[in-house]
């Protein structure tokens, strides 16, 4: 299990490449650590651009890519995502979103928590509103995406 946490935080003063290595840390003896980083590079090819930049001096959507690399070189079975769109531009957030499909598909189990409803019911294997703490509606993400209440009260319709 890994977590990629709201605002990122990313080791600012580390490098692309250092932070990498940080999420491979929990692993005792990671024998495929050059495979996981070239699988992570080529997910993210501005990482491999940007290896040897300070992490603190990316933009927002590399930042995000960071976080989500760092995660993934843990090989988790679930990964916790929260808020990964936030503070992106549009096409940032379709993006991410084309990755976090891309990561499932791959057969990593994607928890996700993000304010962006229409987004993310779209990608969505099962879907929970939740309000002050309880769950107030639950179905698959077409269910909720197709829902009234969800429609007038979280997509604008």
């Amino acid at each position: 299990m890994s977590q990629v946490p709201e605002g990122r935080r990313i080791f600012q003063e580390l490098t692309v490449y250092e932070n990498l290595v940080m999420g491979a840390y929990s692993l005792k003896k990671n024998t495929t650590f050059k495979e996981d980083l070239e699988r992570i590079y080529t997910r993210f090819p501005r990482l491999a651009e940007r290896k040897n930049q300070i992490a603190g001096t990316l933009s927002g959507g590399e930042q995000q890519m960071l976080a989500m690399g760092r995660a993934l070189m843990s090989k988790p079975k679930l990964l916790m995502l929260d808020e990964p769109s936030m503070g992106l531009s549009p096409l940032l957030v379709d993006q991410v979103f084309e990755i976090i499909q891309s990561i499932n598909k791959d057969g990593t189990t994607i928890l996700l928590v993000e304010q962006n409803a229409g987004k993310s019911l779209a990608i969505s294997d099962r879907a929970y509103v939740l309000e002050t703490g309880s769950i107030v509606l639950s179905g698959t993400g077409t269910e909720l995406a197709a829902s009234d209440e969800v429609k007038k009260a979280y997509l604008g319709g």
